[in-house]
């Protein structure tokens, strides 16, 4: 079982000492997802949304994310990000709903992961979403987000249902 690395040895929090780990290309991959009425829908994909193209923001704004995540995440370290991509796939769901799946992939070469990245991109992607539509239904409802995989680093590779 993995050890918790972020206590000293008072038991009181402490960012980890990465400079002796080895620097490797690191990739993690997250979701995140923004259930919504068909009224939000149709005001997403019809452009008819008085803030703007909601995909376009909410895209620029997961990116932004990403590279502020050590400033939102306590022991999170400052990384130089190599690539922010997302994307975004419509599901409908029962009785008029519609999912917006968001994917967030997040790339740097260096001595720590970008899990944390990725689902930061994630989570402000659907954030922002939510921000832009709540006038037309503040029903939306956010999630689940997760890692789907990454790889990496010492701890190696990782995808979801493996």
């Amino acid at each position: 079982m993995a050890e918790f690395t972020h206590f000293n040895e008072e038991g009181r929090a402490k960012m980890v000492d990465i400079s002796v780990k080895e620097k490797t290309s690191r990739r993690a991959v997250a979701i995140s997802s923004v259930l919504m009425s068909k009224a939000v829908y149709e005001n997403i994909t019809e452009m008819k949304n008085k803030k703007g193209d909601v995909l376009a923001v909410a895209q620029v704004a997961g990116i932004m994310g990403a590279k502020q995540t050590s400033a939102l995440i306590p022991m999170c370290h400052p990384i130089s990000i190599t690539g922010v991509d997302l994307s975004f796939e419509w599901e409908p769901v029962e009785g008029e709903q519609y999912k917006l799946l968001i994917q967030a992939e997040v790339k740097t070469v260096g001595s720590t992961g970008v899990e944390m990245e990725a689902l930061t991109a994630a989570s402000v992607t659907a954030l922002t979403v939510y921000d832009m539509c709540k006038a037309v239904d503040k029903g939306m409802v956010i999630g689940p987000t997760y890692l789907l995989e990454k790889s990496g680093g010492k701890s190696g590779d990782f995808k979801r249902g493996e």
